[in-house]
């Protein structure tokens, strides 16, 4: 869980210092930073459980409260074309609808595939057929990928199968690169790129360093094997574990607040840091920036993987809430209408009325009641 505190770490102009240096403002500003990213963390993970309870709870039940009236929806309308009383065009409409409905509900009741058949002029698998081979045509089109004589059944099948040599293509460029990154480092380096690295190590072992003395410091004021009182090693040994794991993260920030909560340093302490000492932290700041941006981009492209966001749609904490407290009523309006029409459409009459007014749509979007019943 994200962890938040109410220690805050910041570099204050004061008497001595009433102008902070360029070290000074960016060591605050990279705090800030990482303040308002370490916030978005701990908002996405309250609506992500909030989001997750509502989903299993409310949704899917709803969902498959919904397919159940949609597959009798189909049955009704199958049972009704075949009455007396309606018109050739009206004969026409319901079927349309029905090929409509039924091509979407067959995954969740095999049987349907026979109603669908009886009013569609080529079969479904057939037409399924045919459509996973004009994507596979498109797939290695767009894509470049060879997809070869492979038994394809679905387009769900086919999906799988693209994605599967598209990784293996990926995996074979990656292993081209490491390659050549090899041969490249295996080549003799001139005086001026040695030089270059011994600087980048010397400064990366600086940085280290830096980081290395505040986490010595902490454990050796923490270490739990020292105390003899069982309730002080207890506590000692809960902290040092919160220092063990911000240091195995390369945590700068959270061991700083750790000092400042355990009164290790005070505001004196932190205003009084080096330009040189500046300049690691800041370094490992900008890190750590970085790491939290992965992480939040990490959390928002699982959210949308699991739920199906698609890419380009926006996408926030409020916004996937408020989204699926819509999607929730329209389910439960959508239900009523559906629970009162199969009753109406038993009536040939009511059906009658609604198919002049109806306008095909997408078959999952469909809503049978239009205030004429």
């Amino acid at each position: 869980m994200t962890r938040t505190n109410n220690w805050s770490v910041s570099i204050a102009s004061d008497q001595n210092n009433p102008a902070l240096s360029k070290e000074q403002k960016a060591f605050n500003s990279l705090i800030k930073q990482i303040d308002k990213r370490r916030k978005r963390l701990g908002v996405w993970e309250t609506a992500a459980f909030a989001f997750q309870q509502q989903y299993v709870n409310d949704l899917l039940p709803l969902e498959q409260t919904m397919t159940s009236l949609q597959i009798r929806m189909v049955h009704c309308l199958d049972r009704a074309h075949g009455q007396k009383g309606l018109t050739q065009a009206e004969r026409r409409k319901t079927a349309a609808v029905i090929v409509d409905w039924a091509r979407d509900l067959i995954d969740e009741e095999e049987s349907l595939k026979t109603i669908y058949n009886k009013y569609n002029p080529i079969d479904y698998d057939s037409e399924t057929a045919s459509e996973v081979d004009n994507m596979k045509s498109l797939f290695e089109a767009m894509f470049g990928v060879e997809l070869g004589d492979e038994d394809i059944s679905s387009p769900e099948d086919l999906l799988q199968h693209a994605q599967a040599h598209m990784e293996q293509q990926q995996e074979q460029a990656e292993a081209e690169t490491i390659a050549r990154e090899a041969r490249r480092a295996a080549r003799k380096k001139s005086p001026k790129q040695l030089a270059a690295e011994a600087r980048a190590h010397e400064e990366q072992a600086q940085i280290s360093l830096s980081i290395r003395e505040v986490y010595r410091k902490l454990a050796s004021a923490l270490h739990p094997d020292r105390e003899a009182d069982p309730l002080e090693r207890d506590r000692k040994t809960k902290l040092m574990q919160r220092v063990n794991a911000a240091y195995t993260k390369n945590n700068l920030l959270q061991l700083l607040e750790l000092q400042l909560e355990l009164e290790h340093i005070d505001q004196h302490s932190i205003n009084g840091l080096s330009e040189n000492r500046l300049k690691h932290y800041n370094k490992v700041l900008k890190e750590q920036v970085r790491e939290l941006d992965q992480e939040i981009r990490h959390v928002e492209a699982t959210f949308r993987c699991t739920y199906g966001v698609p890419p380009f749609e926006e996408l926030s904490p409020d916004i996937v809430l408020r989204n699926l407290a819509i999607e929730i009523k329209n389910f439960r309006q959508n239900i009523r209408a559906l629970e009162r029409d199969l009753v109406a459409f038993e009536d040939i009459k009511n059906l009658k009325g609604w198919l002049k007014t109806f306008k095909l749509a997408s078959a999952r979007s469909i809503s049978f009641d239009r205030g004429m019943l």
